[in-house]
């Protein structure tokens, strides 16, 4: 049996930045993916936004590390030349009464610690964006884009220069937590058996059901799994935004928005579909309802412009009912399994939050140092 100090399970952006940092701190790094390679699962299938921290409740881990990512994030981009462009956002609002509702939103924000957003009148936010339909709108400053591939495989070469080694198509079979230590058995071609002394539960989609697999986790400690597609449009004519457009938030939602790849190609969405398993087909009947949400915000998007593009799974740990939910770091303090440590409902803003979850990770497994 091979003995290494630490397994990350899963190739996505979390594991790839936890990875990276646990490399950078010294230790002796294996990475588990079930795939071909790296980030093919949802960290390849969102919307590639560096989010500001706006929404998320007040002191959660989500608001947190947003905040806190965002910031690493940018001089991460920064100092190793990944394609990202700090291009903000506007929330839009199109009526008098979403207009009202501009000042809670940024107050929301302060509270996450927020603070470079701007109320505009709608004449203002004309002036930066002559298409926009609006009667007032919120700038936020320090939203932008990212090219999340050439992240991913920044972060996956800066682990590998610090000694992280990489198993790919190789699934987790079953693991055992014993005294201190958990043994792991994989699968695929290459199949071996492993004990390490820290374990990585980064698996996304798949955590829960990860989780299941290690003898010793408590079951009443693993979350139920539920699967929240998000469907993205693209769009045929050219749009006329150098911006995220977004509109005032909705009950349930933060409707149908506009975000932009860094070649200015606009896209919409994504989407709420709650759904019961993995299938990324995108209805083309779905654009009927995104055509009046975005036309509130650009009257004269062209019949016929939007084409299905694709779509990602949230990895959602709450039923639709309950809908919002934070990210669950559990630790050997929430589980007592000594070694363990479990990343569960990871979606958005996961890839803006990447950087400072590593670190947090790295806390909790008290190790020094950070992976900035």
């Amino acid at each position: 049996m091979d003995k290494v100090e630490c397994v990350v399970i899963g190739a996505g952006v979390i594991g790839l930045a936890i990875a990276r940092r646990l490399a950078h701190a010294g230790r002796e790094v294996i990475v588990l993916e079930a795939a071909e390679g790296i980030g093919t699962v949802t960290s390849s299938r969102n919307s590639e936004v560096i989010h500001a921290g706006i929404y998320y409740k007040a002191g959660s881990l989500m608001a947190r590390f947003c905040v806190n990512g965002k910031r690493a994030l940018y001089q991460y981009c920064a100092s190793h030349g990944i394609p990202h462009k700090n291009c903000g956002k506007l929330i839009v609002a199109t009526t008098p009464k979403e207009t009202e509702k501009l000042q809670s939103i940024r107050a929301h924000a302060e509270a996450n610690g927020v603070l470079d957003m701007k109320v505009l009148s709608g004449e203002q936010a004309r002036a930066l964006e002559p298409a926009l339909n609006c009667d007032a709108a919120l700038l936020s400053p320090s939203t932008g884009i990212i090219d999340s591939h050439a992240y991913m495989l920044s972060l996956r070469g800066d682990a590998e220069a610090a000694g992280a080694a990489f198993a790919f198509h190789t699934p987790l079979v079953r693991a055992k937590a014993r005294g201190g230590k958990i043994q792991l058995e994989t699968g695929g071609d290459a199949a071996m058996t492993l004990q390490c002394d820290l374990l990585i539960n980064a698996a996304g989609l798949d955590a829960p059901a990860t989780a299941r697999q290690i003898d010793g986790m408590p079951a009443e400690k693993v979350p139920q799994a539920y699967l929240a597609k998000g469907n993205y449009f693209s769009c045929s004519a050219r749009a006329p935004f150098s911006r995220l457009i977004y509109p005032v938030p909705e009950p349930g939602g933060l409707g149908v928005h506009l975000t932009l790849d860094m070649a200015g190609q606009a896209r919409f969405g994504p989407d709420v579909e709650w759904v019961d398993h993995i299938d990324y087909a995108v209805d083309p009947a779905r654009a009927e309802r995104f055509y009046p949400a975005i036309r509130k915000y650009w009257p004269t998007l062209p019949n016929g412009a939007l084409m299905p593009s694709y779509s990602g799974m949230r990895p959602k740990i709450v039923p639709p009912a309950i809908a919002s939910q934070d990210f669950v770091i559990q630790g050997p303090r929430e589980h007592g399994v000594d070694g363990l440590i479990n990343l569960f409902g990871i979606e958005s803003p996961g890839l803006t939050s990447s950087l400072a979850i590593a670190d947090y990770v790295g806390e909790v497994a008290g190790i020094e140092g950070t992976g900035v």
